[in-house]
């Protein structure tokens, strides 16, 4: 099979298209890197000529509701309209568990996405996942400045996003499923604890402080609203091992 992966060089799609790759099929690659931007959707269609399924991970760095729904909406439609013209089978689209219900900042846009999946005319599948491993050093990231930290509380599931990789890659190799259960990590953690592991780990100096974000995305953060439901599908790699395995294991430099 042929398929095309959008945001294929990101967390997860990198892990999607090794995927693809390792089971014997042909990976295409959709990113900015590959000569694409997925807000425009210039070149789209003929990139897909042939191809049978289509993995979007797309994501965007924001809290704001506004960059969010933008961002998801755009690059959406424009995928769904090329596939259409291609005529590809099968779209899968990861989301993130109760993005629907919180649907404040970031989990606006997802909200927007789900939406345009489910009205397009494009045979689809959703899975909704937690926040991966990779989300404390995304974290990390963020919100330092000189030496300091600034975490916003969170109660969070992660599991990692090999395994959402590979999930995604068995539903494209099959038949559109629409919604598909919830896909969570083995174990509750705190986000703050998290980072504070990764800085250990990774040997860094940064301060990490924990802050309490306000409005609707805060609340949702903080009283478990992002949390998989009881009978949500679980990956097996914990956080801790997550650590040990890639990160204090990893080469240095």
């Amino acid at each position: 099979m042929k398929i095309a992966v959008a945001g294929g060089t990101g967390t997860v799609g990198r892990h999607v298209t090794e995927q693809i790759g390792r089971r014997g099929h042909e990976p295409v690659v959709l990113a900015r890197s590959t000569g694409f931007d997925l807000q425009t959707g210039a070149g789209l269609a003929p990139a897909l000529a042939g191809v049978d399924a289509l993995v979007d991970v797309v994501s965007i760095a924001t809290l704001s509701a506004t960059a969010s729904s933008r961002f998801f909406g755009a690059t959406t439609a424009n995928l769904l309209r090329a596939e259409a013209s291609a005529g590809v089978r099968h779209h899968v689209s990861l989301s993130i568990v109760n993005a629907t219900r919180v649907a404040a900042g970031y989990y606006a846009g997802k909200t927007v996405q789900e939406d345009t999946v489910t009205a397009g005319d494009v045979p689809w599948t959703i899975l909704r996942a937690t926040q991966f491993h990779e989300f404390a050093v995304q974290t990390l990231q963020r919100t330092s400045r000189a030496g300091l930290a600034l975490v916003p509380v969170m109660r969070t599931q992660p599991v990692a996003a090999r395994e959402v990789a590979e999930r995604l890659v068995e539903l494209a190799l099959g038949a559109p499923h629409g919604h598909v259960p919830d896909l969570g990590g083995p174990r509750e953690e705190q986000l703050v604890e998290m980072v504070r592991a990764y800085v250990k780990a990774s040997r860094s100096r940064t301060r990490v402080v924990r802050v309490r974000l306000p409005g609707r995305m805060g609340a949702a953060m903080r009283d478990g609203s992002l949390l998989p439901a009881a009978n949500t599908t679980h990956g097996t790699l914990s956080f801790a091992q997550w650590l040990d395995r890639d990160v204090r294991a990893a080469p240095a430099g």
